[in-house]
């Protein structure tokens, strides 16, 4: 029993010397100069770091009660209330912009004891007054906020944020990659402020020589302590032309967990979202989208889906589903896009075919000669390498000029390190259809390589033609194919340096006697037809065989032939200088009166082609028939001018077996010689 008392008292006594001994701590603590441990901490952390680190300003620390939220024997552990003022983080050597990354008026926050003992600390309160931050990236990828890497001895400290308030921040950002420069400044809602919305932001600077400016904010900071918290955040911003606006949540702040955001973007152009994204899109008239954008982040970046998007490029109408997927080496964006109604010009930017008005207008410089016809404008294929890319596009009821026959489109876009692949490229020509297969290598920004491959089937040819009245009873189809590489930058550029084979041919149908009459320059017969009527003639093949080479469009065989008449077509087509040098040679087959038959030259440029009669043969039968009405009555006189036709077989036999033969082209980069 009295051992018992001895071990009590003694165990009172160890207690009392105890509680004096940590009240004897916690009143050194709570009277410590902390100003004079301020050189060591700026040295350990500066060392931790890799760069001067400095408190300039009073260090002091208070112990508080533990926050009510501490349960148990805990609660009972008072915490360690820190402040320090005027706190600098410097700059590494190379960046001249700023002295300083990190520059603070007064941080104050309070940290758990207990946990700073498995190296993890909790921290409840982070308020941050007055902050600068700068960062910086420079044109090579190296930047100012990756720090020095530990050797992997000293264990690592981790550290929870139930907390975080800022007050009067200001952050600026250069990117020499991405030609940025953009201040943000970001500020604590009062107290007196309702709704959702805890903290404010504001951007202005530059970005790629565009103006950047925007606002917005974002939910109140207590709600950083909560898991599974759906934090509000709302944002209006404007890249040069480009304006996008945001609303929305972000589901676990703490961890950036994900986002679930309604997007509305709209700009001069969808290849200006490059700048802003680095999603590689096309060039396009004026548009605006509005869809839902949900990603989760990652290390990587984050996997993104822009889902069931509805909007307008130029007066047609778009919709679908885009995912972004961060993957290495390249990021990958995938989707079907559908338009219900398309309208066929909205799809000239694409390869630079707009006007220069409109080139204008997207912020493109008008580039386009007024002399030349085919688009000059280069491809962009220095971004090509910055994404992969898998999407398919459909355009179910095209609205185009009344001279243009096509009706539909569906393509799948394929980009894989720089190839570009359409395949397949086809649209509803004529009753018809055009299917084609296209690859575009741009790895060589210097010399893009092309490849196309061709297929007409079954055009009619009563559609082909629709603004010509002669060809509405028309009868027959058409089919060709073509097979052609080249290389260049542009359109104009590709089809230029061009070489392959195109071929077409018909072998059955039926053409207006009219038309071939006024081909053939037969006057008495057009009028005659013109005052009796049209009428269909058999036709027996059309047939054409062009040997394409450095851009030089070689006639091998091009004739037209029926019952009656038969066209004959000679010379080339040179796309590298838009001219034309073609002779048609129309031939009846039946007695024609009153005929002018001459061979008829097509020539000039693509923008104002020329179309003359061979003046020498004119002449020479107006001769003739001069010579003949001075010796013999009127009828004698008509003779030079009447064709009593050709009764030789019509040539459509060995035609239509040489145009049925497969085109073939070589390979890219080739010359063939003219």
């Amino acid at each position: 029993m009295a051992s018992g008392k001895h071990i009590l008292k003694w165990s009172g006594i160890a207690l009392a010397i105890l509680a004096g001994l940590l009240a004897f701590l916690a009143l050194l603590l709570a009277n410590l100069d902390w100003n004079r441990a301020k050189p060591w901490l700026n040295r350990r952390i500066g060392d931790a770091l890799g760069r001067p680190f400095a408190i300039n300003g009073d260090l002091s620390v208070e112990w508080r009660a533990a926050p009510d939220s501490s349960g148990g024997w805990r609660r009972w552990v008072p915490w360690p209330h820190v402040t320090a003022q005027d706190i600098a983080l410097a700059n590494p050597e190379w960046v001249e912009a700023a002295p300083n990354m990190i520059k603070i008026r007064r941080l104050a926050f309070s940290v758990a004891p207990l946990p700073l003992l498995r190296k993890l600390a909790v921290i409840r309160d982070l308020r941050i007054d007055a902050p600068r931050i700068h960062l910086q990236r420079d044109a090579d990828g190296r930047n100012n906020w990756t720090f020095k890497q530990d050797d992997g001895q000293a264990p690592r400290w981790d550290y929870e944020l139930d907390r975080l308030i800022v007050s009067k921040g200001a952050v600026r950002f250069i990117d020499g990659r991405r030609k940025a420069d953009i201040h943000a400044a970001v500020d604590t809602l009062g107290d007196t402020e309702k709704g959702a919305y805890g903290i404010v932001w504001s951007l202005s600077g530059s970005l790629d020589r565009d103006n950047v400016s925007g606002e917005g904010r974002a939910g109140k900071i207590l709600s950083l302590q909560q898991d599974g918290t759906r934090y509000p955040v709302t944002a209006d911003l404007r890249v040069g032309k480009t304006a996008i606006e945001v609303e929305g949540t972000l589901t676990n702040p703490r961890a950036l967990a994900a986002l679930d955001l309604r997007l509305k973007i709209s700009g001069v152009s969808l290849g200006h979202l490059y700048h802003v994204t680095g999603i590689v899109l096309p060039e396009t008239p004026p548009y605006s989208t509005s869809g839902r954008l949900t990603g989760v982040l990652n290390a990587r970046g984050g996997d993104w889906r822009y889902e069931r998007f509805r909007g307008k490029v130029g007066s047609s109408d778009i919709a679908g589903t885009l995912e972004f997927q961060a993957r290495e080496p390249r990021p990958l964006l995938k989707g079907e896009v559908v338009s219900n109604l398309l309208k066929f010009e909205d799809l000239a930017p694409l390869i630079g075919a707009d006007s220069n008005a409109s080139k204008i207008r997207r912020g493109q410089a008008p580039v386009q000669p007024r002399e030349k016809a085919l688009p000059v404008e280069a491809f962009k294929t220095e971004r090509w390498k910055s994404i992969d890319a898998d999407v398919r596009f459909s355009g179910k009821r095209i609205v185009r000029k009344k001279e243009l026959p096509i009706d539909n489109l569906v393509a799948h876009v394929r980009l894989q390190d720089g190839m570009l692949t359409l395949a397949p490229l086809n649209f509803g020509v004529a009753g018809g259809k055009l299917s084609s297969r296209i690859t575009l290598d741009g790895r060589d920004a210097e010399r893009l390589k092309a490849e196309l491959k061709l297929s007409a089937r079954h055009f009619k040819l009563r559609q082909l033609l629709p603004t010509l009245p002669e060809m509405h009873a028309s009868l027959g189809e058409i089919n060709g194919d073509a097979a052609l590489t080249a290389t260049g930058n542009s359109v104009a550029a590709l089809l230029g340096s061009a070489n392959g084979e195109m071929k077409t041919l018909i072998n059955q149908g039926t053409v207006s006697k009219l038309m071939l009459e006024a081909m053939g320059l037969n006057i008495g017969n057009l009028v005659i037809t013109k005052l009796f009527g049209d009428r269909q003639v058999p036709l027996n093949c059309l047939a054409s065989d062009f040997k394409v080479s450095n851009g030089v469009m070689n006639v091998r065989t091009f004739v037209m032939d029926t019952d009656e008449a038969a066209l004959y077509i000679d010379g080339k087509v040179d796309l590298a200088q838009e001219k034309l040098d073609l002779t048609l040679r129309p031939d009846t087959k039946s007695p024609r009166v009153v005929t002018l038959r001459s061979p008829i030259h097509v020539g000039g440029s693509f923008k104002k082609p020329a179309v003359d009669v061979d003046k020498g043969t004119l002449a020479a039968k107006a001769g003739a028939a001069v010579a003949l009405g001075i010796a013999a009555p009127v009828a004698a006189a008509l003779l030079p001018l009447v064709n009593l036709g050709d009764p030789t077989d019509n040539p459509c036999g060995p035609l239509l077996a040489q145009a049925s033969k497969k085109p073939k082209a070589p390979p890219p980069g080739t010359s063939t010689g003219r």
